[in-house]
Order: structure tokens, then sequence, then C-alpha cells
């Protein structure tokens, strides 16, 4: 040790860290966004680690008191940590892409078109419905279809691909997701189960 009074760090230790604990909180009170309870505890382990390497870094020549030169070292620490949180969740927000979003209308379709599966919803519910209580509850469900919709879904029983439908119906690409996610809704699928 370079011969430090350790004595300046007992204030802030006493009591469970009360004292850093109320300076960490003052200083999440001031941020534009509210931090959640969750997120206290992660911040009061990096504040606990400023603590230290203020106590290190700090020189009574600086003409600040330990008090203001730790409040400021908080400051710094937490907002770092905070930028670098957004810019996770920026770079993560860029590649999340909704299966129903479509490329744009030169494109065939949306990612739903492409994944393959073997569920077939119509299958799915045909296995576990008589032909007869199934053609009831097919008959519900495409009268709850807008005409588009039951138009999109028998050119697609018909094996026509998603860019032939839009062509054929003349309808954007955002509209045909639309369609689509309306009829792949739990609200209206719901109905054949």
């Amino acid at each position: 040790m370079t011969g430090k009074d350790l004595s300046v760090l007992q204030p802030y230790c006493e009591n469970d860290m009360r004292r850093l604990k109320k300076i960490s909180r003052s200083i999440f009170m001031r941020f534009n966004e509210p931090m959640p309870e969750a997120d206290h505890g992660e911040f009061y382990s990096i504040a606990n680690m400023t603590l230290w390497q203020a106590y290190n870094a700090y020189n009574p020549d600086m003409g600040v008191s330990f008090d203001g030169f730790l409040c400021s070292c908080l400051q710094k620490k937490f907002k770092t940590e905070l930028t670098r949180r957004h810019r996770q969740k920026r770079i993560l927000n860029q590649f999340a892409v909704s299966l129903d979003a479509t490329g744009g209308d030169d494109e065939c379709g949306n990612l739903l078109d492409f994944i393959p599966s073997d569920f077939d919803t119509f299958e799915e519910a045909m296995k576990r419905q008589d032909r007869e209580q199934f053609h009831d509850r097919v008959q519900r469900y495409i009268s709850k279809l807008s005409n588009q919709q039951v138009n999109i879904l028998n050119l697609l029983m018909d094996g026509y691909s998603p860019a032939e439908i839009r062509r054929m119906l003349e309808i954007s690409s955002k509209e045909y997701a639309d369609n689509m996610q309306t009829m792949r809704s739990y609200e209206n699928v719901k109905i054949l189960f």
C-alpha cells in the first residue's frame, strides 16, 4: 500500500454499505429513464468496485473532496454501463425480424413462407375432429375472414406462391403480410381445434 488512510472508506462500508447505496440511488434518480429495481443490485456491485478504484485513484491535492470525487466516478461508471446496455439492445434489435415481415414488393413472401415445417394447421385439426364437425369449424373459420383473406386462402390452397397471389390480387407485400397475420392469428385459428 502507498500509505493511504483506509478510514476514508469506513463511512461507505458501514451498515451494509448504506451510504454508498444512498449515493448510488440518488444518481439513479437523476437519469432520464427510471432504472428497474432488478438492476439496482448490479449497479451496487459496480458502485462497490468503483469505490475501491476511486480510493486508489484519489489524491487530496486534486482540490476536491473524496465524496465529490466518488460521486463523479460513480456517475461516469453508471452512464458507461447504461450506454453499453443500450448499445447491446440496438445491436440485437438490428437482427430482430418478424416472421411475418416482408422484404418488399420484389420479394416472394415473408420468412414463414420459407421456413420448412411439417405442421399444418388444417391437417392437425382434421386429426382431432370427425369430418362433419371439422367441416362446420372450417366454415366458421372462413366466415370470420374478409373477402380478400378468403381469396388469399383459396389461392394458397391452389398452390400459388405469395408473389403470384399479390400480383393476381394486386396487393402490396405489407397488405399480404397483414392478411396472413390475421388469418394465422390465434383468435381465428382456435375455432379449428
